[in-house]
């Protein structure tokens, strides 16, 4: 059987893509990256070396069009800052609302793209790298286990029970996700995380904060962070 994976070029998805790459080997994976118009337009980058990496077949959607009236502030027309703090003291401004960074409805989107290109390719198994930090306290509630059993629910039925979501972390934390990856020595070196699109990694924005301390939660450094 082949799998699909969504590779956004960051640290999750690329933990993901080798877990795949891992139990189906790595041709018969296939990765599919989205440009949506964020400003980290460095992840795609990130994304076509960790697929070359991984020597599997890569291809890259592009959406932009569906976000332009979206003034989100990870999107690179938005008129809004990228904050600066954690996402728990993001989510004390919004009172529990989805944080200035979540894109409207993005995975749900990005999932159903995937599915698409996953089942022309003859594909049995689309990944995707939501864990249980991405979704606490609502921060991004298109990473939540509730909304991964409603797509995976959506995906199986409407491809007539050819296509089977997995989102192997869904129940982990961002700390594990790292210590699987590095377990399959994923390249932490290729990817990307940070929200802004700079040459280093801000190091204060709610990505980095999390990824920083996912590697330290390991007794490691975030390469990048190097």
């Amino acid at each position: 059987m082949k799998a699909a994976v969504l590779l956004s070029g960051g640290l999750d998805s690329s933990t993901c893509l080798a877990q795949a790459v891992f139990e189906y080997g790595n041709e018969n994976v296939i990765a599919v990256s989205v440009f949506y118009g964020q400003k980290h337009i460095k992840e795609m980058d990130c994304s076509k070396k960790i697929a070359d990496y991984y020597n599997v077949k890569h291809i890259c959607l592009n959406l932009t069009d569906i976000f332009k009236s979206s003034n989100c502030s990870l999107l690179s027309h938005s008129t809004e800052d990228i904050p600066k703090e954690t996402y728990e003291k993001q989510l004390e401004k919004t009172e529990g609302k989805p944080v200035s960074t979540y894109v409207p409805f993005r995975n749900g989107l990005f999932l159903s793209s995937a599915a698409a290109v996953a089942l022309s390719e003859g594909c049995g198994a689309l990944y995707y790298g939501a864990h249980r930090d991405d979704a606490a306290g609502n921060a991004y509630p298109d990473c939540s286990e509730a909304f991964f059993a409603g797509m995976a629910k959506a995906i199986y039925e409407g491809s007539g029970g050819l296509l089977t979501l997995k989102a192997p972390f869904i129940d982990k934390n961002k700390a594990d996700v790292v210590r699987v990856g590095t377990e399959l020595k994923v390249p932490y070196e290729l990817t990307w995380s940070c929200y802004e699109g700079g040459d280093k990694p801000c190091g204060v924005c709610g990505t980095c904060r999390d990824r920083i301390e996912a590697f330290r939660q390991n007794g490691l450094t975030d390469p990048l962070m190097k």
